[in-house]
């Protein structure tokens, strides 16, 4: 377990393992860095691993009301206490804006972006509203059929066996924090500054994804100068979950060529 102390005083728990290229990955709404671990038996060695959970998920501390841009700042301060620039970093979900925010502010810390099921915003103001209304008044259980609906194809639902343990995480995630950052995603929009993304970016999409489908990914991918888009078949919204392999393959591929 590793614990890093941001300059607001709050603990950030975060994972680094490997030598090599650093690769840095950022969570989604409602998960911690654990969502990654499918994922990690599938990447090549020599690469650097760095993980963290998201202020509020797992085990970071709840920091309260924050824009995008201040969870970019929790990640660059991570990334100069670790002395890593130049990484590779993939963002799932909300960890995508966390990347759109991070290339803003600190460029200098990366050398390429994945994006996993993403994009320069993430639905509209009046869908969140609803939605963090429904949870705060009836917790993250009156929104789970919904949200995992959205995270997993019905076949990954209905047959396999670690689906009850995604589903939890999901509920375990305390109201508060689940709110906060989902006001952060409403709050979020990066069509503006896509253009100025001059990095190599990957945008991967499950091919039903029911939160950024594959027509707002591909409208990303192509607002991104040096974009590529790979669709995921048989892939709901979280690729590390469901199709880890595929998602690796194409992982591998970007960046290390």
């Amino acid at each position: 377990m590793q614990t890093f102390t941001l300059p607001s005083g709050l603990a950030l728990h975060y994972s680094d393992q490997g030598a090599g290229m650093p690769v840095v990955f950022s969570n989604s709404l409602g998960t911690d860095m654990r969502v990654w671990e499918p994922l990690l038996p599938h990447l090549p060695d020599g690469l650097r691993i760095i993980r963290y959970d998201t202020a509020g998920h797992g085990l970071s501390d709840f920091a309260g009301e924050r824009p995008i841009s201040a969870h970019a700042q929790d990640l660059a301060a991570l990334l100069d206490h670790l002395s890593i620039n130049a990484a590779v970093v993939v963002g799932l979900s909300v960890g995508g804006l966390i990347a759109q925010a991070l290339y803003q502010a600190r460029p200098d810390l990366i050398r390429a972006l994945v994006f996993c099921d993403t994009a320069h915003k993430i639905g509209t103001v009046d869908i969140w509203n609803e939605r963090l209304a429904l949870i705060e008044k009836g917790g993250i259980e009156a929104q789970e059929d919904a949200i995992v609906e959205r995270w997993f194809t019905a076949p990954f639902r209905e047959t396999n066996p670690a689906f009850a343990l995604w589903r939890n995480m999901l509920t375990r995630t305390t109201v508060k924090a689940y709110c906060s950052l989902g006001r952060a995603i409403r709050d979020a929009d990066f069509t503006a500054e896509a253009a100025g993304i001059t990095v190599p970016a990957l945008c991967i999409c499950g091919a039903e994804d029911g939160s950024t489908p594959p027509a707002l990914m591909q409208a990303f991918n192509e607002m991104l100068p040096n974009g590529t888009y790979v669709q995921i078949a048989e892939c709901g919204h979280l690729p590390c979950v469901e199709q880890p392999k595929t998602l690796s393959v194409h992982i591998r591929k970007f960046a290390t060529d």
